[in-house]
């Protein structure tokens, strides 16, 4: 199926600018809409990011994946961020893409980006939950963690400045970024688990047994989190991605595999609005 990919602009939770991609049908009746969310401190443009959402507009999936505040081409100050900030930016996203696009049905998010499509999915079942979050009907984790608070002390533990002073420089990616104190105290504020026990559209999770950044465990911890919720009838899904890398940019196939499987979900899910 062919695609139009264009560039986008829209305000993002705090206010800056954010860029973003679409990747969508070209010419192909309306079928899900879907927000990818990035890693921690990636962007719109990494590899594995750029070829799933190609693949999945081309298996007739809408697609609007987009740089958090500070981050690739989007406004604003990585530092002064936090995961209050990326809940912010995912929401105006939504918003952005329910214009542009039509109704946000699938959200897709990579390790901290699933964590934020998690939290927003658990935040859309409660009584005043965001009107742009009403037409979720279906929500994929590529490798996310269970909770925010192992990031706070991960981040912690590369450089104890940061505690100490106030901010210091911590080495991801081959990139140096500035973390701020007020960034660990937010990440430890939150409760994630307590929001995935909300979630009632269905989930897929996918990830790697052989994840060096973000354990398996984090799978299965989610999966028991919503399996054990006093709803108990969300319906979730893990799908082990064996041998896959975190960022799934060692092989093709890996990409290839996922798309074909998030389009299929996303599909499947997909209720005309």
């Amino acid at each position: 199926m062919a695609r139009q990919s264009y560039r986008v602009k829209f305000p993002g939770g705090s206010g800056d600018q954010l860029a973003g991609i679409i990747d969508r049908p070209d010419d192909h009746p309306a079928g899900p809409v879907l927000v990818f969310s990035h890693c921690f401190t990636c962007n719109k443009d990494l590899k594995s990011t750029v070829r799933l959402s190609r693949a999945m507009s081309e298996k007739g999936v809408a697609v609007l994946r987009f740089d958090m505040t500070g981050l690739g081409g989007s406004e604003g100050d990585f530092s002064g961020t936090s995961f209050t900030t990326n809940l912010a930016d995912l929401a105006s996203a939504i918003r952005f893409a329910a214009a542009e696009i039509g109704p946000v049905t699938t959200l897709l998010g990579h390790s901290f980006g699933g964590a934020a499509s998690l939290a927003l999915a658990g935040q859309a079942a409660m009584p005043d939950a965001p009107a742009e979050l009403a037409s979720l009907q279906a929500i994929v984790t590529l490798a996310a963690p269970s909770d925010t608070t192992h990031l706070a002390a991960l981040l912690a533990s590369m450089n104890g400045q940061i505690e100490r002073t106030g901010v210091g420089d911590v080495s991801i990616g081959g990139f140096d970024w500035t973390i701020r104190r007020e960034m660990l105290q937010d990440l430890r504020s939150h409760h994630l688990p307590e929001l995935i026990a909300q979630i009632t559209c269905p989930v897929m999770l996918m990830h790697s047994p052989s994840d060096k950044t973000v354990g398996f465990d984090h799978a299965l911890r989610i999966m028991s989190l919503i399996q054990g919720s006093p709803r108990g009838d969300t319906s979730v899904s893990l799908l082990s991605l064996g041998g896959a890398d975190h960022l799934l940019a060692e092989n093709q196939a890996d990409i290839d595999f996922v798309a074909s499987t998030v389009a299929a979900f996303a599909h499947r899910h997909f209720a005309t609005i």
